[in-house]
């Protein structure tokens, strides 16, 4: 199993310097926009997937931006608004598929959530594929080098505690369903019962898997702390290796927090990979959005 502590000490003796940049998002009111994808190409245009909502509450839309100039973003105008957090995106079959958090707030004050798909043919147009099992974050997707789509889980509850992630592969798209997902294998050598996680991203390099994702846990006041990790997916044993916390909060710029339990978060979004670096996209204190650029965490 890997605990929060040792990865943060380890990470703390080996941690190299990293330049951390500010995000602007323009044009979206007094609202935060946070939570952020790494950037992507649709339509001829490089774009990043926000979420975005007040500091006041969690009613969120996911918008595409485009950059206006550099590190200053701007909606795309009649661009596609989903009612949804936490973009992520992803490749299949040379079609962006962008999928997010369905949240359904009831009137008890509770909330329940599940993981959504939309395959973009355009900015302007969205058109739903897939929705994964009520009470699942962290759903993920990667088509393979084979053709094969790799699929990674976040049971909460009994299978999976406060969330960890299983996997599963399937031949394709129209194989996806809430029993695969839902049977799908738990890794070894993950997040013990105390603590959770989750895949943000999945990177296939050469004949390697790697995920980037996060690793999470309460303190002794109930305070929420959250470190960008990544981990090498040891498919044939379904089993996670070489894990290791690649960002905390003060490697980032100071900004707000949404409330004060969650100050010290880290939400790697995704991340774009170039030779021996690496820019890490991140909402940071479920408030604001920045980049981060380390060594290539990858190897």
């Amino acid at each position: 199993m890997i605990y929060v502590e040792e990865l943060l000490e380890k990470y703390r003796k080996t941690q190299t310097e990293s330049k951390a940049t500010k995000l602007t998002f323009k044009n979206v009111g007094d609202k935060d926009v946070y939570n952020i994808t790494a950037p992507f190409t649709l339509d001829g245009q490089v774009i990043i997937a926000g979420r975005v909502e007040s500091r006041e509450d969690e009613h969120s839309e996911i918008i595409l931006f485009t950059e206006a100039e550099e590190n200053t973003w701007v909606p795309i105008e009649t661009g596609i608004r989903l009612s949804l957090q936490d973009p992520f995106f992803t490749k299949i079959d040379n079609t962006i598929i962008l999928g997010g958090v369905e949240v359904n707030f009831l009137p008890t004050g509770q909330a329940k959530w599940r993981t959504v798909f939309y395959r973009l043919e355009t900015c302007h147009s969205a058109v739903k594929i897939f929705a994964g099992p009520w009470g699942m974050k962290d759903l993920r997707l990667k088509q393979l080098n084979d053709g094969k789509i790799l699929v990674l889980t976040r049971p909460q509850g009994t299978k999976g505690g406060r969330g960890k992630i299983g996997a599963v592969v399937i031949e394709d798209l129209t194989s996806l369903s809430i029993e695969i997902i839902e049977n799908a294998t738990l890794l070894a050598n993950q997040f013990t019962d105390s603590e959770w996680g989750g895949a943000n991203e999945i990177h296939q390099i050469e004949t390697s898997i790697w995920v980037l994702g996060h690793i999470a846990k309460f303190d002794e006041k109930n305070d929420r702390h959250y470190y960008a990790m990544a981990f090498e997916l040891d498919l044939a044993n379904f089993a996670m290796k070489n894990a290791k916390i690649i960002a905390e909060r003060k490697d980032f710029a100071a900004g707000p927090a949404k409330r004060p339990d969650l100050v010290d978060i880290v939400f790697s979004g995704g991340i774009v990979v170039k030779d021996q670096k690496a820019v890490i996209y991140a909402g940071i204190s479920d408030a604001n959005a920045q980049k981060l650029e380390i060594e290539n965490p990858f190897r």
